[in-house]
């Protein structure tokens, strides 16, 4: 009796699973994410993170697993490794969401708004801005669509993006990457 390629892969420890997918073998991939998924869940859930950025955290830690998965040191280990990287993601997500302004009243705020930016500085911003604008207009338009949808605001779920755009909700992330680091070679060619 043959074994199928998926069987094969349910055979693997954990270690070949992690050289395998590696080396681009999409089935070793998805088997590890199958595998620790939950576990990163479970880590995004202990830090009490509403579901977007929860499935950021997720995101940034599959996406910084594919940036080191042919570095680490300890394949074996990816578990501890993607637990770690996944707390260390969500300690981030907590700290981006306590920053706030603090000010003795209402005065204070109303003061800075009024202020404003510069003349020039509005100018340079809003170069800046075009610019973006600019190099978003030459990716790919399911791209610029997904960029769309993750800026908007109030932001857009994740399962709703997986709706509109048929992209499976665990490739979210990384194609995200992959859309930035497009952009950031396209802006820093203009």
């Amino acid at each position: 009796m043959t074994m199928t390629p998926e069987q094969k892969i349910a055979d693997l420890d954990v270690a070949e699973l992690v050289r395998r997918a590696g080396d681009g073998d999409m089935r070793a991939w998805e088997r590890l994410v199958d595998n620790y998924a939950r576990l990163i869940w479970s880590i995004t859930g202990e830090f009490k993170l509403v579901e977007s950025d929860a499935a950021d955290v997720a995101q940034t830690t599959w996406l910084r697993l594919l940036e080191h998965i042919n570095r680490l040191q300890r394949p074996e280990r990816v578990g501890s490794w993607l637990a770690s990287t996944a707390r260390h993601e969500c300690l981030r997500c907590v700290a981006a969401r306590k920053r706030i302004v603090l000010g003795q009243d209402e005065t204070d705020l109303v003061d800075a708004m009024a202020a404003g930016p510069e003349i020039d500085e509005r100018l340079l911003a809003d170069e800046r801005a075009q610019t973006v604008r600019d190099a978003m207009s030459r990716l790919p338009r399911r791209w610029q669509r997904l960029l769309e949808l993750l800026m908007a605001d109030p932001p857009t779920s994740y399962t709703e993006i997986s709706d509109q755009l048929g992209l499976p909700i665990g490739s979210i992330g990384p194609t995200r990457g992959r859309c930035l680091a497009r952009l950031r070679v396209l802006l820093q060619a203009s």
